[in-house]
């Protein structure tokens, strides 16, 4: 392939969408959310916490305490986008099979890391 197809190819890529979890492996606490960006997400969560900015304080915590190789990141599930060009709603539907995993896991307390 050439550099043109290469980059062509790239530009026309959809990125994953559906829903992961940042799981401590030390005491089973999950962090659950979803995204439009599967790809880049994990990226920002672990540059957050590897520098203590993290939103989710009691996950920042763990992190500091346990360490990253205590942390895995885990998709649950993915959406298949249309390949017809059907109009398609990414963000409403990664938010429903977001609060699916919410209520079927329940990721809270001493469960995980949502109040």
């Amino acid at each position: 392939m050439t550099r043109k197809e290469l980059i062509n190819d790239y530009k026309h890529l959809k990125p994953r969408i559906g829903v992961f979890q940042i799981r401590n492996t030390a005491n089973g606490k999950v962090f659950i959310e979803g995204s439009t960006n599967l790809d880049k997400i994990w990226n920002r969560h672990r540059t957050e916490l590897r520098f203590g900015s993290h939103r989710n304080k009691p996950l920042q915590q763990d992190w500091a305490a346990f360490g990253e190789a205590s942390f895995v990141f885990e998709i649950l599930s993915e959406i298949a986008q249309p390949e017809d060009g059907t109009p398609f709603d990414a963000n409403r539907e990664m938010k429903g099979l977001e609060k699916l995993f919410m209520e079927e896991v329940q990721p809270f307390g001493e469960r995980g890391y949502h109040a």
